[in-house]
């Protein structure tokens, strides 16, 4: 009974990394609820100092800049794992810095909390000093750390 709502958040879930990978972010946007609360890394390049709210403000504060960063930028799934209304993925993130021909394979994890379907909250886990050096960009510590 449980396990039918696990097995289906883990679904989405991998049906949405499946999406990103062909490029349909329609889908991915699909996955999220209205309000979203979208939670880079502490220090990630695209941190904000806060949480990006809503699936068209996280388009613009992370999926519109990774082609604008990177050319052959990839999610590789290693496991999706449920825990009730939260799906937890271990991925590495694998591309080439447009600016500093870097290449980047980055360890990373990401915990998706669900309800009625829909991720309403969202948080990374990444190797920040990997995508910091791979991009050259130097995150801003203190809006970080707000």
């Amino acid at each position: 009974m449980g396990n039918a709502k696990n097995r289906s958040n883990v679904e989405i879930v991998a049906d949405t990394y499946e999406a990103f990978g062909r490029g349909d972010i329609g889908t991915v946007l699909g996955m999220l609820d209205a309000n979203v609360e979208w939670r880079m890394a502490d220090h990630h390049v695209y941190a904000t100092g806060g949480p990006i709210i809503g699936p068209e403000a996280v388009v613009q504060a992370v999926f519109a800049r990774i082609p604008q960063d990177f050319d052959g930028f990839t999610v590789d799934v290693q496991r999706i794992i449920g825990c009730g209304d939260t799906v937890v993925a271990e991925v590495r993130y694998r591309g080439t810095s447009k600016t500093s021909g870097k290449t980047l394979d980055a360890q990373a994890a990401h915990v998706f909390d669900f309800r009625d379907g829909r991720c309403v909250r969202y948080q990374q886990y990444a190797d920040t000093w990997h995508f910091a050096d791979v991009t050259g960009v130097v995150p801003d510590l203190e809006a970080a750390a707000s």
